[in-house]
């Protein structure tokens, strides 16, 4: 399957009883794995899961590290870019020009690097002292 068609799949399994708003996400890791997830809502808004976050969280637990790629859907007029959260769970697990697709039930895309989404992203690097 592709990233598109597995995070369309997923999309669909979304529990969005609030928001009625359904993301699906679908990662390729460096090793070749596809590991996907979808956005889980909680009444008490804050404790939800976004798709992403899901998606990462299925690839570490598989024992995969690095992110190859990642495809994200909603059915939305347009692309919908991931939270800023997300962008920097991405960026913990992928390098910066790592392609992110975003992606419409309908059919539109947009692919942006994850540098792009996030520029200046912090780092484990910032931590490091000299």
């Amino acid at each position: 399957m592709t990233l598109l068609a597995t995070a369309r799949a997923v999309w669909a399994r979304a529990y969005v009883p609030y928001s009625r708003f359904r993301v699906g996400a679908a990662i390729r890791s460096v090793e070749g794995n596809i590991h996907a997830g979808c956005n889980v809502e909680n009444v008490a808004y804050p404790e939800g899961t976004c798709a992403e976050a899901g998606a990462i969280a299925v690839m570490i637990a598989a024992g995969d590290t690095r992110i190859a790629e990642i495809t994200v859907i909603a059915d939305s007029p347009e692309p919908v870019p991931p939270c800023g959260g997300c962008r920097q769970k991405l960026r913990e697990f992928a390098d910066g020009d790592v392609q992110v697709t975003m992606a419409t039930i309908d059919g539109k895309s947009l692919t942006m690097s994850v540098a792009q989404l996030l520029p200046g992203a912090f780092t484990a690097s910032h931590m490091d002292k000299v």
